[in-house]
């Protein structure tokens, strides 16, 4: 069957997985707040056309169940991808997306509605966790950041997408309204599902099943245009070789692999990745910014339109991080983003307790969640903020959270590593999902201040913590963290890979390769002369 090679229109098919996630936050995001959703899952005193919808913790709840979900899909996608490669493991959540659409466009009450949730986020946990692996291990060095970074870009673009059709569809009467939208849903997983057939399967996967042939065919297809005999494709080859022989003396690797103390701070560092991108507070603002908006004195079609501006903000900043992220590299855009998100949270919490009031007694607008009011110029301040943290999350912990962490493990442990830190991200997600309406309720605009200190704590971290990834293969990086060097002292080496790319191959990377390959027979060995010696003290 033919297969695609440039390596854009395969990410451009792969990352769809991750706009699966983009068009269930905001299918629930623009409806959640209209009449004909609240009335029909209504549990307030009040029916129509004064609906107060879920109790706040209901619909803390019904948004949580999704990231739930995608925390046991997550986890279960180490074990799918590993058995039947990275490609049939999105393939499979593909399916499963579709499955769960059709419960979420037929619910009759709460507990379906859950379930089908449940269902679309176990896809996604499987979809989100592997398709940054799969790109990942496809990608030249010097493109990795980019086309990784793509997920994150297919995110805004599924957000702002289903969004508006959620928007547009909230003027049709009745149960339509959101019916309609989330029947739509479907259709990106069977694009996704029957695209996948026309991509070449991870290289490294490939290599790790002992199918050499179509390793190097697949290596050759993407960075050479077939040519098998390129230098760089050689060059990439045998290091996958080398380290496949390496890691064949740990071919059973499960989940407590990653906690061995040589691999411990990698699977701290990509945990915490995952879980700060959650505690940023972006996905709050992206799940509940009609009851930020709400506080702020907006209301029906006005609310709606200005909350979709934020994911047109959302989708046009990413771009920057497409262009640049791999010269700008991982650390930078990490520290400066959270920075910069820590100032707008502070600035939204000091607004609200210097301007803002309590709300009459059942909220805004028969909303309870908007418990904090706040009118005038402050509103328009908080309004900015909003978009102004947005614009900082885009181009950074957006998309960095994605690409960072399938470049710090080694191939043997990649599928479940990756699978591991992306259900880090869910648990958090649902945690907070579930958290977020009642604290609006109870502690109000003192959210803000909580999202404000994770943000400087995140800062500190990566500056101590994360080291530098940018412009390395994945086997280099593996040599980054065996030779101890502080996470500070890690530099972008983009124009040196770039040169390698085209076939200059320079003296540096030549010795790093042959010391790695030296290195690789010294421990193999050493693990001979190890067996040779319990053999012989077995046979005295």
């Amino acid at each position: 069957m033919y297969q695609i090679g440039n390596i854009y229109f395969i990410t451009a098919i792969a990352v769809i997985g991750g706009g699966l996630f983009g068009f269930d936050i905001s299918s629930m995001s623009a409806i959640i707040g209209t009449q004909q959703y609240k009335c029909y899952f209504n549990q307030g005193p009040h029916g129509p056309p004064q609906c107060s919808g879920p109790r706040s913790d209901v619909q803390g709840g019904i948004t949580a169940s999704m990231p739930g979900g995608s925390f046991v899909g997550a986890l279960a996608s180490g074990f799918l991808s590993d058995i039947f490669g990275r490609k049939r493991a999105i393939q499979i959540g593909a399916v499963i997306w579709c499955i769960g659409s059709i419960i979420v466009c037929a619910s009759q009450n709460i507990g379906m509605l859950v379930v089908g949730r449940f269902i679309n986020g176990f896809s996604v946990g499987i979809c989100s966790a592997q398709v940054p692996v799969y790109v990942s291990e496809l990608a030249p060095p010097s493109k990795r950041g980019r086309v990784v970074g793509a997920q994150q870009w297919a995110i805004t673009w599924g957000i702002l997408i289903m969004f508006y059709i959620s928007y547009g569809c909230s003027f049709i009467n009745g149960v339509a309204a959101f019916r309609v939208p989330w029947g739509l849903q479907m259709i990106p997983a069977i694009i996704l599902f029957f695209a996948l057939f026309l991509l070449p399967e991870s290289p490294r996967w490939l290599a790790r099943k002992d199918r050499w042939e179509e390793c190097h065919g697949v290596l050759a297809l993407v960075h050479a245009k077939g040519d098998r005999n390129a230098p760089f494709v050689l060059l990439e080859l045998n290091e996958i070789k080398d380290m496949c022989e390496f890691e064949r003396r740990n071919a059973d690797v499960t989940y407590l692999e990653l906690f061995k103390p040589k691999m411990l701070n990698r699977t701290h560092i990509g945990v915490f990745t995952q879980i700060w991108s959650q505690l940023t507070g972006m996905n709050v603002m992206m799940y509940y910014i009609t009851y930020v908006f709400g506080m702020a004195g907006l209301s029906g079609n006005t609310n709606l339109v200005a909350s979709s501006i934020q994911y047109v903000i959302n989708v046009f900043m990413t771009i920057f991080a497409l262009m640049f992220i791999d010269r700008w590299g991982r650390r930078w855009p990490l520290m400066i983003g959270s920075t910069f998100m820590a100032i707008w949270m502070y600035a939204n919490a000091g607004l609200m307790a210097s301007y803002g009031s309590p709300a009459p007694p059942g909220g805004v607008d028969h909303v309870e969640e908007e418990s904090w009011q706040i009118h005038g110029g402050a509103a328009k301040g908080v309004i900015a903020c909003t978009y102004l943290f947005v614009a900082s999350f885009a181009p950074s912990w957006g998309p960095v959270s994605w690409i960072y962490p399938p470049e710090l493990y080694p191939l043997r442990v990649r599928g479940k590593a990756v699978a591991l830190t992306t259900s880090a991200n869910w648990i958090f997600n649902f945690a907070l999902s579930y958290f977020v309406p009642p604290a609006f309720v109870n502690i109000k605009w003192k959210v803000y201040i909580i999202f404000g200190v994770f943000c400087t704590a995140m800062t500190i971290h990566v500056f101590f913590c994360f080291p530098e990834t940018a412009g390395k293969t994945l086997e280099e990086v593996e040599e980054l963290f065996l030779s101890n060097v502080k996470p500070w002292n890690t530099r972008v080496e983009y124009n040196k890979i770039k040169r390698e790319e085209h076939g200059e191959v320079d003296a540096e990377r030549k010795l790093s390769y042959a010391l790695h390959h030296e290195r690789q027979e010294s421990d193999h060995a050493e693990v001979g002369h190890t067996t040779q010696t319990v053999e012989k003290n077995e046979a005295s």
